[in-house]
């Protein structure tokens, strides 16, 4: 072989890889958005069950209103969260003053008893899973985006494109980390 077909071959040998590489971390990258996507729809539905609940509990509650307008607050702060440290900020005190609100509802025996509240509950039990699900997708999926980021010989192909880390959707106050307590009773 000559030397001019040696570099030839040496050159798209380099260029194949560069696009098996650029090929991985645009995968990663459309799956870490998909994962965020998956948390957004769960958040959206357990945003869209905290005024039934309010409401129903509203009713029974009367004088219970600081805990509920602290509900209605921290929602609204989730709903208008722009990035994931600042939407696990806002979930994890949204969490907090729902554990807060079902703690205060387990002194209305009426309530309780209440189907539609009972009801509720059961919904908001299944979102909170959802959402357990869809962070650890999404967290996994910016982790491998993260790791291509980082790593030799694939950070030279993610530099070259301006390739950004993904940040991780995480609660930062242990206390936070508290799923809100459902009790069936």
């Amino acid at each position: 072989m000559d030397p001019l077909t040696i570099l030839i071959v040496i050159a798209m040998a380099v260029a194949l890889w560069g696009v098996a590489i650029y090929n991985r971390l645009i995968k990663n990258k459309n799956m870490v958005k998909e994962g965020w996507s998956g948390i957004d729809v769960q958040l959206k539905r357990r945003a869209n069950l905290i005024p039934n609940l309010i409401e129903t509990v509203k009713g029974y509650m009367g004088h219970e209103k600081g805990v509920l307008e602290s509900v209605t607050e921290l929602r609204t702060q989730s709903i208008n969260a722009g990035n994931p440290g600042e939407q696990g900020r806002a979930e994890g005190l949204l969490g907090a003053a729902l554990g807060k609100l079902f703690a205060v509802a387990e002194n209305y025996p009426d309530l309780k008893a209440d189907g539609t509240f009972i009801e509720l509950q059961k919904n908001l039990a299944e979102v909170e899973e959802q959402v357990q699900l869809s962070r650890r997708y999404y967290n996994g999926a910016a982790r491998n985006l993260n790791i291509l980021i980082e790593s030799f010989p694939s950070n030279l192909v993610a530099n070259s494109f301006k390739f950004q880390q993904a940040e991780f959707f995480e609660l930062e106050d242990p206390s936070e980390r508290a799923v809100p307590g459902v009790s069936f009773d």
